[in-house]
């Protein structure tokens, strides 16, 4: 008999607890009103006022026309998922990251803005890119994978680099960071944009070809010495002789980046032999030849060569010169 009494009391709280827990959870706190009327527990949707905007998921675009239970499969409602993977099939096999919402809004499937959220992304389309088909930098069996590569530039340019002969990128040891010559914003490889600061290519030296001075395909260790490069130039010049006069090989003593060896202006003339820039021999001579008129030796110049009348036709020495006029003087 106790037993019995027993088997009752249980079956009785058993029924009484679940009529008292909700089918949507013990932690469901929304009025059954809000969904529900006196018509039945089906859901009643000319009384129904829930604000689903106020949950993590609100429904706009697509998902305010889709069936509930397509996300609640069951009645427990706050076990529906948010995340967009976690409803949707990943068509792009974790290609393009798990976040939907980078190219899709849930208007629609379809991506009308591609390339402006590419340059959101780790590698912006600009210059050629920009116009380049996707499929040449995304190689993969379907098109709705986007498989890379790699996002340096070797890494799809890599045939290129080794293709390159003029000059040899691999002979020549260059870099294959390939933006340290050839800008991304360019649409060709032409044109590169080596930062040559170290030597400045300006002026005379603003070459039209890498390979005016670099001969070889080893474009390291060419040295900075103008006679490097002007040799031929430095040992053919005969008016002055530069080799037989020992000219120093340093050719900017003279010779300015200005294009063309001439006008050649000796910028140390004042102080180590005789004033032509400074007091009454400024601006009285065009050219080296006006005093040293033998070209075979620049050391031979005289007063007299200019001045041969000033005393009445006497030839008088430089030494004898130089006692009343002084280097440089500006009354002499």
């Amino acid at each position: 008999m106790r037993i019995l009494i027993l088997l009752i009391l249980f079956i009785v709280l058993f029924f009484s607890k679940q009529q008292a827990d909700s089918p949507h959870g013990k932690d469901f706190k929304i009025s059954c009103a809000t969904c529900h009327s006196s018509k039945g527990w089906q859901l009643d949707k000319e009384i129904y006022s829930f604000n689903h905007n106020t949950t993590k998921m609100p429904l706009v675009g697509q998902h305010k026309v889709i069936n509930c239970r397509l996300c609640h499969s069951t009645l427990v409602f706050n076990q529906a998922k948010s995340e967009c993977i976690q409803c949707h099939n990943d068509i792009h096999q974790a290609t393009a990251g798990s976040d939907c919402s980078r190219c899709h809004t849930p208007e629609s499937w379809l991506v009308k803005n591609i390339t402006e959220i590419h340059q959101r992304s780790r590698f912006p389309l600009v210059g050629a890119h920009r116009t380049a088909d996707c499929i040449l930098c995304h190689k993969s069996e379907t098109l709705v994978r986007f498989d890379v590569p790699g996002v340096n530039c070797i890494d799809c340019h890599r045939q290129v680099f080794v293709a390159t002969t003029n000059p040899n990128h691999i002979q020549a040891g260059f870099t294959e960071e390939c933006t340290k010559c050839h800008p991304m914003n360019a649409f060709q490889w032409g044109g590169a944009g080596f930062n040559h600061n170290f030597f400045p290519l300006t002026q005379g030296h603003s070459i039209p070809k890498c390979v005016d001075c670099h001969k070889t395909v080893a474009y390291t260790g060419l040295s900075k010495d103008c006679n490097t490069c002007h040799n031929k130039e430095y040992t053919l010049t005969t008016k002055p002789n530069h080799t037989a006069f020992n000219f120093p090989l340093t050719c900017g003593i003279c010779h300015s980046l200005s294009p063309g060896w001439t006008p050649a202006s000796y910028g140390d003339h004042d102080n180590q032999y005789f004033p032509i820039t400074t007091g009454r021999h400024k601006g009285t001579w065009n050219s080296c030849e006006d005093c040293h008129t033998n070209p075979s030796d620049y050391k031979q110049f005289n007063c007299i060569i200019c001045h041969k009348d000033a005393h009445r036709g006497r030839n008088y020495t430089d030494a004898q010169c130089y006692s009343c006029h002084p280097r440089g003087s500006s009354g002499g």
